[in-house]
């Protein structure tokens, strides 16, 4: 038996930085991947004249799979990551072998999300990132008692919002915009398949995490307690005991 390698991909509007406090306790059993997506982080973005679309950021997964010779991994995403995880299922199901779907939802955005989103976009175009969307952002990212209790990890967060391209962010929220709905995907899967959240998430509840477990066949749901939005920063030992203890040990093809 050969443990598929993790891909995991970030939420919005971070970097894989965010995965820091897993990366390591993961990677003494697995092999992980953390890769910025485009326009966010360390990641160009490419030059192009289509509509932002997160099927062209699934297109570059894959080409991430390829380049790493990776037939099949475990795909993994907190957030908008977890919406890429599922574009790619779309885009390229054999790539795919195991899902972890952390703080997401299979639901496309809501009319009042969508204008939210291109809210943000034009106002990134306008002012750039400045310091408005970290805070725009941080009360729904983390639970309050992250916020009372932990001002550093705020400070972390607010940090890695900041440093993040304008281009990118703009980019990023038009895509996620778009995005269809993902529940039946999901029921047509046969993929071994683990759902995450915090129970003090008010972007993705729990209420949206047991609706993606109950479309998947045999799927497991861990809620974490006294976390928000994003559980690997917020409760990494709880991320990384759910992930570790429900790993499908499977052949690579």
């Amino acid at each position: 038996m050969t443990e598929l390698p993790l891909v995991l991909l970030h939420a919005f509007p971070l970097d894989a930085r965010m995965w820091n406090a897993v990366r390591e306790p993961l990677a003494s059993h697995l092999r992980v991947i953390t890769p910025d997506q485009r326009g966010l982080g360390r990641s160009p973005l490419p030059e192009s004249d289509r509509e932002p679309s997160l099927e062209d950021a699934a297109r570059d997964v894959v080409v991430l799979l390829d380049r790493l010779e990776l037939d099949r991994v475990v795909l993994g995403g907190c957030s908008m990551g977890g919406y890429l995880a599922m574009a790619v299922l779309r885009l390229a199901p054999e790539r795919v072998g195991g899902l972890v779907l952390v703080d997401t939802k299979a639901a496309p955005d809501t009319p009042e999300a969508a204008q939210s989103r291109l809210d943000v976009a034009e106002r990134v175009g306008r002012e750039g990132t400045g310091t408005w969307l970290a805070e725009a952002n941080l009360p729904n990212l983390l639970a309050e008692s992250t916020r009372t209790r932990r001002p550093e990890l705020v400070e972390t967060v607010r940090e890695i919002i900041e440093s993040q391209p304008p281009a990118g962010i703009s980019w990023t929220a038009l895509a996620l915009r778009t995005r269809p709905d993902s529940l039946a995907l999901l029921r047509e899967s046969r993929v071994p398949t683990l759902v995450i959240v915090g129970e003090e998430d008010p972007i993705t509840p729990v209420e949206a995490a047991s609706e993606m477990a109950e479309a998947v066949d045999g799927a497991t749901l861990v809620v974490l307690p006294e976390a928000g939005h994003l559980t690997p920063l917020e409760d990494p030992a709880g991320v990384v005991e759910a992930i570790l203890s429900w790993y499908p040990a499977t052949h690579e093809k």
